[in-house]
């Protein structure tokens, strides 16, 4: 336990909710789900810890890659480790903003209106093939994903606690799809790529999902209320005043590089801080180093950025501009 921190906040004079007991509890947890995610995805431990990490953090996460690498099994995969409420939406081009949000129908017995939710009240909304359905409907989760609640016909409704979108998309069909806005993807805590496994890991894949599918006998190994009491626990992790200037350096320097056409936002910084809080707490620390900020900061930065002309031309990719601003960007040396 850092000697920064006491069981007792001195400026709210709150019980501090990052304690030695609640990061054992938290590593226990989140090794519990990693092992459970891992034995349905072969070869990926560190695209399982990111997703952790994303849900930890309160954010929500996009998985982008080719067809038949498992982004779909994945999500299955992290829902059905947790005892908790999961809807599925295909988004499909006939798909309706009502069937995200919900709708009211009239009732004739009463004489007013009740409000049906729509596939979205659920701890683990799972969006398949999110850029296959039009742009009216991509919108009905913007006010979902960043506030935690509906608005239907001037009402406003919270959604369940923990909430997190896990929408996959595939970046190479370009055909019947629509691509996600920059309101859409900046509300994207984080964006993976599965890549191909492995030769051993597919060998693997094909012993595990030649039969059943692993999924069937994937058991809970956490609830709900768990896991937000854990995401409580996270938001307690300490960051200070100079990390916090160091997030907003990193920020800074995306959008003043001439390589960038649109860099990253304010709420970008704040997704940054929040997983590198995820990442800490997963290894143990009650506060955040700037290695945790360089170990998400591809994932939480990477789909944000707008390369320009030139750096397109160039060949060059967001990855590749944001290794160079990361170097380039001073490491704070005191950051306690």
């Amino acid at each position: 336990m850092s000697q920064a921190r006491t069981d007792m906040d001195s400026t709210a004079g709150t019980p501090a909710l990052c304690t030695a007991e609640s990061l054992a509890e938290l590593r226990e947890v989140s090794s519990r789900m990693l092992r459970a995610v891992e034995t349905v995805i072969d070869g990926k431990p560190a695209v399982v810890r990111t997703v952790v990490t994303v849900l930890l953090a309160g954010g929500h996460l996009l998985v982008e890659d080719v067809p038949g690498v498992g982004k779909t099994m994945l999500a299955k995969a992290l829902a059905r480790s947790i005892d908790c409420t999961v809807r599925r939406i295909q988004f499909t081009p006939d798909l309706l903003p009502s069937d995200i949000t919900g709708i009211s129908v009239f009732n004739p017995d009463v004489r007013q209106f009740d409000f049906r939710p729509g596939a979205v009240f659920a701890n683990v909304v799972v969006c398949d093939e999110i850029n296959r359905a039009s742009p009216k409907v991509q919108s009905a989760l913007l006010e979902c994903m960043e506030e935690g609640q509906v608005t239907v016909d001037g009402h406003t409704y919270g959604l369940h606690q923990p909430f997190l979108v896990v929408a996959t998309q595939n970046p190479i069909e370009m055909e019947g799809t629509y691509p996600l806005s920059e309101a859409q993807r900046d509300r994207f805590m984080a964006r993976i790529s599965m890549g191909y496994p492995g030769p051993a890991a597919e060998i693997a894949m094909l012993d595990n999902h030649g039969g059943v599918s692993p999924l069937e006998s994937l058991r809970p190994v956490t609830d709900a209320a768990t896991v937000a009491r854990l995401v409580s626990v996270v938001q307690d992790v300490y960051a200070s005043p100079t990390l916090r200037r160091y997030v907003v350096d990193l920020a800074t320097a995306t959008r003043t590089s001439p390589a960038v056409r649109l860099g990253a936002s304010p709420r970008a910084a704040l997704h940054v801080l929040r997983a590198a809080r995820a990442h800490a707490a997963l290894e143990g620390r009650d506060h955040v180093l700037p290695d945790d900020v360089h170990r998400v900061a591809a994932a939480v930065l990477g789909h944000r950025l707008l390369l320009s002309a030139d750096a397109v031309l160039a060949r060059r990719t967001p990855s590749d501009v944001l290794d160079e601003l990361i170097r380039a960007t001073p490491v704070p040396v005191a950051h306690r």
